[in-house]
């Protein structure tokens, strides 16, 4: 599993990873559930798992049949169900203190070293890690692996990930919980604060602002248990002083900010330039909702449909030329991709995994309180999110689940010896 998210800024072999590391799950862990399970996991988080990854799964199949491109759609919802054993092994992986050991600190050492090679690209002008992946690419194929129309239109910090894949900022924000829970558990207060300032110093230079409210919830969620609130206000208004001291020497983060201040405006142009053109998007997405209102337009297939219910064809969109690529934000995703069969199931795994946290002991809470956490300011429904019927971002959601069922319904004590 930690491959897998190491290997996120070369997408390819991370998928490749995923792929052999599902079937090999397969013969192992099916052969074991019904040999012996729970060896492995126990019944409750082999029951989580599996009907959380069928509420994400179902409404991406049933939406599909009559979607607007039906052969591609069905082609996608096959092969997404490579996660369902995939998740059962990162759950597993989990289910004992040596595996939440290693899974949940080799996570925090991840989002430790992309946040230190981010802040030396701030400072450099380059990312030491893309750097040499660029390079192993450039050897292997002749050809680097971003284009530079690519690299030309960056305007923020890509760090790992690269100018052609700008989502450090959210990555970083979603995975945050795992470094400041190690740095915490490990330093105290200090390591709270500096695992903060840090991580928190990239989000705010890579750059996207549903990321900088992402990271505000995790300070909030994680910090007022150790801080306290007053502390903890403390280092908001730090934090605010900050981002303003960064805004004077960044244009970038400048510009975020001023055009962040467009939604006060009056006219729904002011509000949607404050919004990147997302309110346009949002707007499709209920029309696609009001036209498709059982099963949607299909998972991904929102580029598709955009044109029949852009709010405004013809005129040129904030992003550019070309339809919108998802709804950027979770609940219309979902209604707009799979229809209110795909909303419903999606609020039921939501309930569920409430349901799970709400009668787990405080033991239980305590050791998945850091992928609790992540899983839930990725999902915050007041935000602006990717897409997560795409396999980058959804494989990222699915995988943060696993974690979060293993970790909370693990082996009894007397198992996990």
């Amino acid at each position: 599993m930690l491959a897998y998210v190491a290997l996120w800024p070369a997408p390819g072999y991370a998928e490749a990873v995923l792929v052999l590391g599902a079937l090999a799950a397969i013969v192992h862990l099916v052969a074991s559930r019904f040999r012996s399970g729970g060896q492995l996991l126990s019944n409750p988080a082999w029951a989580l798992t599996s009907v959380l990854f069928f509420a994400y799964w179902l409404p991406e199949l049933v939406s599909a049949f009559d979607a607007v491109d039906t052969p591609h759609a069905l082609r996608k919802a096959l092969e997404d169900i490579r996660y369902l054993p995939f998740l059962w092994l990162v759950a597993s992986a989990v289910a004992n203190p040596r595996g939440r050991r290693t899974i949940f600190g080799g996570l925090a050492v991840i989002v430790a070293i992309w946040t230190v090679d981010a802040l030396l690209q701030a400072l450099t002008g380059a990312s030491p890690l893309f750097s040499a992946l660029d390079a192993i690419k450039r050897g292997i194929s002749g050809h680097g692996m971003c284009t530079p129309e690519e690299i030309a239109g960056v305007d923020r910090l890509s760090g790992v990930l690269g100018p052609c894949n700008l989502k450090l900022g959210q990555v970083l924000a979603s995975l945050s919980p795992f470094a400041l829970y190690a740095g915490g558990r490990r330093y105290g207060m200090g390591g709270w604060l500096i695992a903060a300032a840090g991580v928190g110093l990239v989000v705010v230079l890579a750059g996207s602002r549903a990321s900088w409210i992402t990271y505000a919830l995790v300070l909030v969620l994680s910090g007022w248990r150790l801080l306290g609130w007053k502390r903890l206000l403390g280092v908001f208004a730090f934090g605010a002083i900050a981002v303003a001291t960064i805004a004077v020497v960044s244009p970038q983060v400048r510009e975020r900010i001023v055009r962040t201040t467009l939604v006060r405006s009056a006219d729904a142009e002011g509000v949607d330039s404050a919004l990147s053109g997302r309110a346009r998007i949002w707007g499709a997405a209920l029309c696609m909702a009001r036209e498709n209102p059982i099963n949607g337009v299909g998972a991904r297939g929102f580029r598709e449909a955009f044109p029949a219910c852009d709010p405004d064809p013809g005129k040129q969109a904030a992003w550019g030329y070309g339809p919108a690529l998802h709804a950027h934000q979770v609940v219309l995703e979902v209604l707009s991709e799979t229809g209110l069969f795909g909303l419903l199931m999606w609020l039921a795994g939501v309930a569920l995994a409430w349901r799970a946290w709400r009668f787990a002991d405080d033991a239980a809470r305590d050791r998945a309180r850091p992928a609790m956490l992540a899983i839930a300011v990725t999902l915050f429904p007041f935000n602006t999110h990717l897409a997560f019927y795409s396999t980058f971002w959804g494989g990222l959601a699915l995988m943060l689940v696993a974690l979060y069922a293993g970790s909370l319904l693990s082996q009894p004590a007397e198992k996990q010896e």
